[in-house]
């Protein structure tokens, strides 16, 4: 496993990291869960993503029951906060930063995270009272460095541009060949402000693996094929999607990796992405996923995958 500086933090993250978005706690039972949680750190992982409100607590509370005893300083612990808990706990105002930080910190059973991210931007409070909280919780020792996903390039230059406030040091955005569209602005900018990407979905729900043939019945084991699981992937499975994805097999057999590895290496081709969040409802997964780490795709490889998806992909 190869390792990456997060931004201007002094935390190396694993290339490959684990995600627990609609898994554990909520669509793989506890058992599953934790034979993949524990095989993440066989194979060098050693970051761990979640949020509060990823099954309403349920992922935190999973997870803090499966590396309870582990040493605290073997791994990254990151969670968010902002989608709603509760039908008034929701948001990123300074008494919402502290309350649902203080519910993290007990469902995980620990004293602090590593990064603490809001989950998207919050139009209903002062960007200043936002990152006034965020400073206070970074100052209380209950948090390393703070982060954002899925903000757009105004709203993170307005948060630079605040002063005195702790700065943001990670990105979480969607981003996979079928999704670019962090590319012109997203990246640029935090590039030149020290922000690293921590990118989900960079096998677009599975769908990057291949898995999925244009035509032909869901596979039984898959995550499509899961009531729990299969939420937002209407898109990702529209036929022509499927049927540009087909064209990438060629693509991987010549490069000699697997479709999850060249899905993976695309988005690790970029020195701004920190690491790629996978899922994991088989420790086997995992296996090829972190095979991933290391390569470096040729060019004519990444020409090739341009071609494949250039009518399909989103910039």
């Amino acid at each position: 496993m190869d390792y990456r500086q997060l931004g201007d933090s002094d935390l190396r993250v694993s290339e490959i990291s684990l995600g627990s978005w609609l898994t554990y706690g909520m669509g793989v039972e506890r058992d599953a869960a934790a034979a993949c949680i524990n095989h993440a750190f066989e194979l060098g992982i050693n970051f761990i993503d979640t949020a509060n409100v990823y099954n309403r607590g349920g992922a935190e509370t999973l997870l803090g029951e499966v590396l309870e005893g582990r040493p605290r300083d073997s791994y990254v612990l990151a969670t968010k906060l902002f989608f709603p808990m509760t039908a008034t706990d929701k948001g990123l105002s300074r008494k919402q930063i502290e309350k649902q930080l203080d519910n993290s910190l007990r469902r995980l059973r620990t004293d602090y995270v590593d990064l603490y991210q809001c989950h998207r931007y919050d139009p209903d409070t002062p960007l200043e009272e936002t990152m006034d909280g965020l400073t206070r919780a970074v100052e209380s020792g209950k948090v390393r460095y703070v982060g954002f996903s899925e903000w757009t390039p105004e709203q993170i230059q307005a948060a630079l541009d605040i002063p005195g406030v702790v700065r943001f040091v990670s990105s979480q955005p969607q981003y996979s060949m079928l999704w670019r569209v962090i590319e012109p602005a997203v990246i640029p900018l935090c590039e030149t402000n020290g922000i690293g990407q921590i990118v989900w979905s960079p096998l677009s729900q599975g769908v990057l693996t291949g898995k999925y043939q244009p035509g032909a019945p869901l596979p039984a084991d898959s995550r499509a094929r899961s009531d729990v699981m299969s939420g937002f992937m209407d898109t990702a499975l529209a036929r022509p999607v499927l049927e540009a994805v087909a064209r990438l097999h060629a693509v991987a057999a010549e490069a000699d990796v697997s479709m999850a590895q060249l899905a993976l290496a695309w988005v690790l081709r970029q020195k701004n992405v920190a690491c790629a969040i996978v899922g994991a409802t088989r420790p086997g997964q995992l296996d090829d996923n972190v095979g991933a780490s290391g390569i470096r795709l040729s060019n004519a490889t990444l020409q090739a995958i341009d071609e494949a998806l250039e009518d399909v992909a989103v910039r």
